[in-house]
């Protein structure tokens, strides 16, 4: 079984996803299983050195109370996953493109989930700039990657195509959120789902690998 997800690392719901299919897998394990975190920017005309926080929260929601209201459902989403989010940790909002160029770099080592994990915790706990180059790199380091490798890989533009064409072909496919799973090419479901709603696309998945009976 192969799982493409459609994430953004500044999508909170994408971190709660994350913890919500590894509770499904972890009810239901699925051997062979591959997963690929594939690029969504949710603002894709994000100022490449990002945007202070405040301005940010005017610009989208109309201020920061308006912001607080819909966090507020977040959070209580976050705490039911053991995500302590700390949103006033946040001084600026990134442009998320470098991030996903480190885990295009990550996936080519062999392993995202570490590097995807740790981005989050960067970002939703500890309030980092996941657009700045320096803290990309340490996170780099943090999950066992080769610093040195990473940094070339970002000062050389590698595989800024690759994101970009994975973000276009969502797009065109209909993805208009995140996060959103894909399982073996075929069966999507958007949003940070319950492991009950994963599980039966674990099952629809299963059944199209398994050949039919003669």
């Amino acid at each position: 079984m192969r799982i493409d997800i459609f994430s953004d690392t500044v999508c909170p719901w994408c971190f709660i996803g994350k913890r919500r299919l590894e509770r499904a897998l972890a009810e239901r394990p699925q051997p062979g299983l591959t997963v690929r975190w594939r690029t969504f920017q949710l603002n894709p005309d994000m100022p490449a050195e990002g945007m202070d926080r405040r301005t940010y929260l005017e610009r989208k929601f109309g201020g920061s109370q308006n912001a607080e209201r819909v966090y507020g459902a977040v959070r209580e989403a976050g705490q039911s996953e053991g995500i302590p989010f700390a949103f006033d940790r946040i001084a600026r909002t990134p442009n998320s493109l470098k991030s996903h160029q480190l885990l295009a770099f990550a996936a080519e080592q062999g392993d995202q989930d570490p590097l995807v994990e740790r981005l989050f915790n960067l970002y939703f706990i500890e309030g980092a700039d996941i657009g700045d180059t320096e803290v990309l790199i340490a996170a780099a380091g943090d999950v066992g990657l080769d610093t040195a490798a990473a940094r070339a890989f970002l000062d050389e533009g590698r595989a800024l195509d690759l994101v970009g064409e994975e973000d276009r072909q969502a797009r065109q496919a209909g993805i208009q959120g995140v996060p959103t799973f894909v399982f073996n090419g075929h069966y999507a479901m958007s949003g940070a789902q319950e492991p009950k709603a994963l599980f039966q696309l674990f099952d629809l998945a299963r059944e199209e690998a398994t050949p039919a009976a003669e």
